[in-house]
């Protein structure tokens, strides 16, 4: 069953670039039950390319996958029965997309070949030096492995050939999606065939169906569509209903009609967008089935700390989810799972993110959410596709400040707020949901509650503090988003984590005066009532959603208000968060261990002192993990006080502490090992290490030829270490990755710099 497709392309893109291409195309093969698998394709194109991997229509969750010099193999140790079948290798670039399948049988099967017997289909024509088998009118079922086995007296020999038989694909897996952008424009999306009919998918025909349910006549809108979407901008009129279906072609010919789009009725020009409904589960965790017997799993939308996240489609409504599979199996992890699937069962709310279903055994546990595909919403907003003005701002945080609302109802909070944190519900509308609640707890009046986690910029005073937290802490970090929507800064940003810290604590902020120049009076006001160290003072949800900036369904239509405002700021400040989310910690541990240990930490060698450091890390193990440490060094300070310095109150007693150790740890970045040239061939990975030192904690970016590098998921990667070790990762290297790569570390006392050729072949 040996077969490759020809790339899929979307047609007036990506020009100048190669779509990948199968060379060399999967093998069938027989193994021995026990013996490894190892399928191997040859791929070339232009890079970087994805490979995934399917095993009879499903995406691979077992075996190990690479991709090296454009050469893509799976490795399947020690096979099992279930283990035979049909495997397929997608590849896909920005220029196309192709796949080549191989079937996988196991040896034992030969014995169970069946003879092929002459009959009205079958004749079989043998001389002295030939012998042919014809089948007439062949079928896709007579698809296979065929054995031809030749005797005489001395000794025999055989040869098998694989059979394949075109045919029409399969219709498209799914019905198309619809997008209305305008009452005369949408976007229609679905998906490819599950079997293309052993020959390349070439296109689609789109058919449209006008007033359905009074009629089924059917009209075709286009039959040149190259890609698995569409834009239609005309003859579409407002207020009209519309039902859509998609057909597929290959060489053979063209396929069944897909199922049918969800009538969709055209909006009417100057009426505000309908919500889409939204569905409430309580969710009880099931334990008797695996994920698998309900939803079929898709590609990876991305990683979090908790462990990955999956595009899911269920198996009967063929409707789109998002599995969060937890990476943690130990009791402790799994029980913080537990408490996040127990309070959304009180989360429902149309700006909130839904849980939808939950499993429970002993390989994997996963929440299967509802399936939110707009984004991050700082990102939609500094595309050049949508305009930014205050108006808008005040439309993005009254959605924010109505889930929150709901969530202090239920009397839970939320801990975690930030602009990741806020989404889009979809790619063109304007409604947003709040994401994430692993860190969202609910409030016992009887227990005051404290935290030692959270992210500097947006954390309150209180939790750095270690004091007790309330609804009130939640309306900090809004009054932060906002700001950041505003202006497209962070008003508590210091050179380090550590300053930033301070300045949280110390409520110290202002307005800058260029980037709220042409922001009203209100909305600064609104700003201030929230970002009050004093959680007595701040504004409630209830306050927030009644003050003069929000108060009015819709904001005055004055040109301050609906003026643009600059994306730049906010651009950067958004490649500043990115650099951040790879995992640039705090090094704060040694001041940490030092204040824990003040008797003795002043008569400690070097050598003892490190041994103290490794100690307490493992105390302190909770304010590394994330990347994004908390100090609480009042209280660790107050938990130390050596009895010499009873004299002193508790504030100036950690001054003092804090004001020598920050004297004694101070220096400026230094490698103690630096970057080394590198050599790798086209296709593989490359990694570049160095070791960095110096406090206050350097700030380190990434250069290639003296410009920033920008992070790309699953492309270029930087990961940090505990000891100081930087690596930047980079995936699928082609010829453009090579040159000359810096790492800079930067801190108050200093800059450090260090560089190294990367040479792709």
């Amino acid at each position: 069953m040996t077969a490759a497709r020809e790339p899929c392309l979307e047609s007036g893109k990506h020009s100048g670039l190669d779509p990948p291409l199968f060379t060399e195309p999967l093998e069938d093969c027989i193994v021995d039950e026990g013996n490894d698998i190892t399928l191997k394709g040859t791929i070339t194109g232009s890079q970087p390319i994805n490979v995934s991997w399917l095993h009879n229509g499903e995406i691979v969750l077992f075996g190990k996958s690479s991709l090296v010099g454009g050469e893509a193999s799976l490795v399947v140790k020690e096979c099992l029965p279930e283990d035979a079948g049909a495997y397929t290798c997608v590849a896909e670039n920005t220029a196309g997309k192709t796949s080549s399948s191989a079937a996988r049988c196991l040896s034992k099967e030969e014995a169970a070949q069946e003879q092929v017997v002459e009959s009205s289909r079958f004749h079989i024509e043998s001389c002295d030096e030939s012998s042919s088998l014809v089948i007439s009118e062949a079928r896709p079922e007579d698809s296979g492995r065929y054995t031809i086995f030749v005797r005489d007296r001395k000794s025999s020999a055989q040869h098998t050939v694989t059979l394949n038989v075109l045919d029409l694909p399969q219709p498209p897996a799914s019905c198309p999606v619809v997008h209305v952008l305008s009452p005369h424009c949408l976007v229609l999306s679905w998906s490819g065939p599950s079997y293309d009919g052993g020959s390349a998918v070439t296109g689609y025909v789109v058919e449209v169906c006008e007033s359905p349910g009074e009629t089924d006549h059917w009209k075709e809108l286009t039959a040149q569509c190259r890609s698995t979407s569409l834009r239609v901008t005309s003859g579409l009129q407002p207020q009209g209903e519309y039902c859509f279906r998609v057909r597929a072609c290959n060489t053979v010919g063209v396929s069944e009609p897909s199922q049918e789009s969800q009538p969709i009725k055209m909006d009417n020009p100057g009426e505000p967008c309908d919500e889409k409904p939204v569905e409430y589960v309580n969710v009880t965790i099931n334990t008797e089935n695996n994920l698998s017997d309900h939803y079929n799993i898709l590609e990876k939308l991305g990683v979090g700390k908790f462990g990955q996240v999956f595009r899911l489609t269920h198996k009967v409504t063929g409707r789109e989810r998002a599995g969060k599979f937890y990476k943690g199996r130990r009791a402790k992890e799994r029980e913080a799972a537990r408490k996040e699937i127990e309070l959304m069962n009180f989360l429902h709310h149309p700006r909130l993110v839904q849980c939808l279903a939950a499993y429970d055994n002993k390989a994997e546990m996963v929440m299967v959410m509802e399936f939110v595909a707009g984004g991050e919403l700082f990102e939609r907003i500094v595309d050049d596709s949508y305009e930014h003005t205050e108006a808008s701002s005040v439309g993005y945080m009254r959605q924010i400040l109505e889930g929150i609302q709901y969530m202090h109802q239920q009397n839970i909070i939320h801990l975690d707020l930030k602009p990741e944190n806020i989404v889009c519900v979809d790619r063109t509308g304007f409604q947003i949901k709040i994401i994430d609640f692993g860190l969202a707890s609910k409030m016992d009046p009887n227990t005051p509650l404290k935290v030692m986690h959270g992210t500097p910029e947006f954390v309150a005073p209180e939790v750095i503090n270690f004091e007790p937290v309330g609804l009130a802490t939640d309306m900090w970090s809004i009054g932060v988003i906002c700001y950041i929507l505003l202006s497209g800064e962070s008003p508590f940003q210091g050179e380090s984590d550590t300053e930033t810290l301070a300045l949280v604590t110390a409520a110290k902020w202002e307005f800058d005066e260029d980037s709220f120049e042409e922001i009203t009076d209100q909305a600064k006001d609104f700003i201030s009532s929230l970002l009050r160290k004093d959680v007595r003072r701040r504004m409630s949800c209830e306050d927030a959603l009644a003050h003069a900036w929000l108060a009015s369904t819709s904001v005055d239509n004055t040109s301050s208000i609906t003026r643009n405002l600059s994306k730049d700021k906010m651009k950067k400040f958004l490649t500043r968060q990115k650099w951040k989310k790879t995992g640039k910690a705090l090094l704060a541990l040694k001041r940490m261990a030092l204040l824990s240990k003040p008797e003795a930490s002043a008569n400690l060698s070097p050598v003892d002192g490190e041994k103290e450091i490794k100690h307490e890390q493992k105390k302190s193990v909770c304010f590394r993990k994330t990347g994004k440490a908390l100090l609480a060094l009042k209280r660790m300070a107050l938990l130390s006080k050596p009895e010499a310095s009873a004299n002193l109150s508790p504030v100036d007693e950690t001054d003092k502490a804090m004001q020598s150790l920050e004297l004694k740890l101070q220096c400026k970045p230094e490698f103690s090992k630096t970057l080394s040239d590198l050599t790798v061939p086209q296709g593989s990975s490359a990694q570049l290490s160095c070791l960095i030192t110096g406090y206050p904690d350097p700030e380190v970016v990434w250069l290639r030829d003296s410009e920033l590098l920008e992070l790309q998921d699953g492309c270029v990667a930087v990961d940090y270490e505990e000891n100081g070790s930087c690596t930047l990762t980079l995936e699928n290297v082609c010829l453009h990755h090579s040159g000359l790569y810096s790492c800079k570390a930067t801190n108050t006392l200093g800059e450090a710099l260090c560089s190294a050729t990367l040479t792709v072949e």
